[in-house]
């Protein structure tokens, strides 16, 4: 690539970067730091002195531990029994995994919520074998709200870290395992001492995201009343963004904690990476184990995804409901909201205006992906790899801080103030949309570029051909099927994109799906069941996208989400 070029597309994506992923943290910063008078710590210090702010922070920080652990308790099991060992049924629940993360997990809590509400489907079951009396409604979801968060959580987030757990084992060298077992180092102690270590960067990069997801979740805690939470607190503030300092003071606060955790873990678990051969002696092929072992495989996958899946096929059977009130099963059955979902006046709206914001966002994701792509990989700038970071950033920084800086500068008298979101949010959530999920064109195009040899530019060159149109005439072709998986990946996550649909879009004519979700689900009556009904029509959609994404990635699929 020539420099003049190269220099001219980092200048680019730096000013893009410092307007829409720096600029609005630092408007974050500013409002939780800075009162009239100048630089203040009081707003800051009275989040750890108000009772019910310091619940919120305390509360969400435990959601992000539970959450990670038990996601990594399910993720590590099935990525080792998919790497090591062939099973009946092996393909088709590798493709399962997949699932829970088609629908954001705020969605899948309205299932939650009609099998273990106070007369949902659980208490039903337990009415109908003698357990509970006639009367009797035990409200889980009242009872444990926190487990509750959780658990959705970690069964909607625990993809994420088998996908990095498969990519690292798949990456490990057999000859370093064989060399330990000639040693005497088998079975358990193997795995803990070699391969475990082996696989720490990439399943720091899945503890990463996932903690920083649940850390700062904002949909289940909202479907679950759950009001004791950091983001939730955030959330009711917004209404009085322009004369209270707390909600700043909560989004600083849980901005500070997100990195302060990023960078703790990148200095105790991101060192002592173990460096390997460029290619491994050889391939190691999954074994069979046997028949007790095969049904152990399969079992437990089975196990997990039914578990994974019990949210959504809750919204999938309310959304077919008729009527579905303290029994076990809809007590009637229809299409009518899937009709409805498709004709009310405020889901109409919301598909074409998903539709519309997730393909601008992702052309924009594109463009920009390419971009910095072919500067990271192509040329030999000093400050190639800072750009990288910054690309990779929105994995690392919570959703709701970026969301809450996109309000806070858009603000009228801001420098961004004729981008109102207030009044029309639409340019915000496309931008936001754009950065929040650019991480995944930009993985998958830097891994297509290292992927293909530089000669062939090279050779177009020589031939005639100016840079651009050989990247044009032949890179862009060689890496259309990385390009094609993370911009389906993208727009996927932008058409249920969460955080930034609930804070950006306040008039119901800009609502997108999530939004149109949520409020559908303050509506008396048919509101949970036409809300599910398009949730469905979502899954439906979004399973095609990432089954796509997957098949043309494979086991590449997880480097997307790394940091």
């Amino acid at each position: 690539m020539p420099k003049p070029f190269a220099i001219a597309l980092y200048a680019f994506m730096a000013a893009f970067f410092g307007a829409f992923l720096v600029w609005p943290m630092w408007q974050v910063i500013q409002g939780g730091f800075y009162d009239p008078d100048g630089f203040t710590l009081a707003y800051i210090l009275e989040v750890f002195r108000n009772p019910i702010y310091l619940e919120g922070l305390l509360n969400a920080f435990g959601v992000a531990i539970f959450t990670t652990l038990f996601a990594l308790l399910i993720a590590l099991p099935l990525a080792f029994m998919t790497d090591r060992y062939e099973f009946p049924l092996k393909k088709l629940f590798s493709g399962a995994v997949l699932l829970p993360i088609m629908l954001p997990p705020f969605v899948g809590a309205i299932g939650v919520k009609q099998i273990f509400g106070q007369f949902g489907a659980f208490n039903a079951f337990l009415q109908s074998v003698g357990m509970l009396g006639p009367e009797q409604a035990i409200d889980w979801i009242g009872r444990g709200q926190f487990w509750g968060v959780v658990l959705v959580s970690a069964f909607s987030l625990y993809p994420i870290l088998y996908l990095n757990a498969v990519a690292s084992l798949a990456n490990i060298d057999p000859a370093m395992e064989e060399a330990a077992e000639n040693l005497g180092c088998r079975g358990l102690k193997r795995f803990f001492r070699i391969t475990l270590p082996l696989m720490r960067p990439g399943l720091f990069a899945g503890c990463t995201i996932v903690f920083i997801w649940s850390f700062t979740e904002l949909g289940v805690p909202l479907i679950f009343d759950y009001s004791r939470l950091t983001s939730v607190q955030i959330f009711y503030g917004i209404k009085d963004i322009g004369g209270n300092p707390f909600p700043y003071a909560l989004v600083t606060v849980m901005l500070f904690f997100s990195v302060l955790f990023y960078a703790l873990g990148k200095g105790l678990f991101g060192r002592n990476t173990f460096s390997m051969m460029a290619k491994a002696s050889h391939s190691a092929e999954p074994r069979r184990p046997g028949l007790a072992g095969q049904l152990l495989c399969t079992g437990l996958f089975l196990l997990v995804t039914f578990v994974a899946l019990l949210p959504h096929l809750g919204v999938i059977l309310i959304s077919f409901a008729g009527d579905w009130y303290n029994s076990i099963i809809p007590e009637s059955w229809t299409l009518r909201n899937f009709e409805l979902a498709l004709g009310h006046n405020l889901t109409v709206h919301s598909i074409q205006n998903s539709l519309f914001y997730a393909a601008v966002a992702t052309l924009l994701n594109v463009i920009i992906g390419v971009g910095i792509a072919f500067v990271v990989v192509r040329s030999r700038l000093p400050g190639r790899n800072v750009l990288d970071s910054l690309a990779m950033l929105p994995l690392a920084v919570p959703g709701l801080v970026m969301a809450f800086g996109y309000l806070a500068m858009s603000q009228e008298g801001k420098a961004f103030g004729f981008m109102n979101a207030v009044e029309n949010p639409v340019y915000l959530l496309i931008i936001a949309y754009a950065v929040r999920k650019l991480p995944f064109v930009v993985r998958s195009a830097v891994a297509g570029l290292q992927t293909t040899s530089e000669t062939y530019e090279e050779a177009a060159q020589n031939l005639g051909a100016t840079p651009l149109r050989a990247a044009f005439r032949i890179t862009l072709p060689l890496i259309l099927a990385n390009l094609l998986a993370g911009a389906l990946l993208a727009f996927s996550q932008c058409m249920l994109e969460v955080s930034d649909s609930l804070i950006l879009a306040q008039k119901s004519h800009f609502y997108p799906i999530t939004k149109a979700i949520y409020e559908l689900m303050q509506f008396l009556g048919d509101g949970r069941y036409i809300a599910s009904a398009l949730g469905v029509w979502a899954m439906a959609f979004l399973a095609v996208t990432i089954l796509a994404a997957s098949s043309l990635l494979g086991k590449k699929l997880g480097a997307i989400f790394r940091v």
